[in-house]
């Protein structure tokens, strides 16, 4: 295991995992997987080699934050984004991104893992803005992830979804996505949209300008 940055390398015979920790919030899905590949308290905790490449394809790709990706030795099978954007409001939590995204000003080759996986912050309070570090723990962020607005059908589904952070203000997405409620519910669908990243709009997860009197600063 080798260390750059906050990037830690897990080096197999077959396939490669990289785990970005300035990008994890510990939600799991990877330790909490069948087998042996993760396995918390062991060095390394994660083991390539326990497993099929196949199986270390999936549960990479079930990270929701991007900080776990993978690089197969044949050089096939790189990750494809899914072929729907969607955008999860999570209960008290991040907004969590799926599909072909384009996050402005996160270099692909930094944060690979972010090209299909992302938690943004929607507390205001992350010290990794724009992304979530479980700053809504300890702050006492409550919102259980209930979306009122239904937008407008979609006539494609895919492509890239651009997603821009206005300074101290929301975030702007633009493409063919879907908002799904905490509930599980398809809530919402377009093609353009502001979501709070500030915790304080009062019609969240969509933004109402309500940054600017709360002074919400990014920075």
């Amino acid at each position: 295991m080798s260390e750059e940055k906050s990037v830690y390398k897990y080096e197999g015979e077959e396939v490669d995992v990289f785990w970005d920790g300035k990008l994890c919030i510990h939600i799991g899905e990877c330790g909490r997987a069948q087998g042996d590949l993760f396995v918390a308290g062991r060095q390394p905790w994660c083991q390539p080699d326990t497993s099929a490449t196949t199986e270390v394809v999936d549960v990479v790709k079930r990270c929701p934050t991007g900080s776990l990706t993978y690089l197969r030795k044949d050089g096939t099978g790189g990750e494809v984004a899914d072929d729907r954007n969607v955008v999860v409001v999570s209960n008290s939590g991040p907004l969590y991104f799926r599909g072909d995204l384009r996050v402005a000003g996160e270099a692909a080759a930094e944060k690979p893992g972010v090209r299909f996986r992302a938690a943004f912050c929607r507390c205001g309070e992350s010290g990794n803005k724009p992304f979530c570090d479980n700053s809504h723990e300890g702050a006492g962020f409550r919102d259980y992830g209930a979306v009122g607005e239904t937008g407008e059908a979609l006539a494609e589904e895919g492509g890239a979804l651009e997603i821009t952070s206005v300074p101290n203000g929301p975030l702007i997405v633009s493409g063919h996505f879907s908002i799904v409620a905490a509930s599980g519910r398809v809530a919402w669908q377009g093609t353009r949209a502001a979501l709070c990243r500030c915790g304080a709009s009062g019609n969240k997860p969509m933004c109402d300008g309500s940054h600017k009197a709360a002074g919400f600063e990014a920075s």
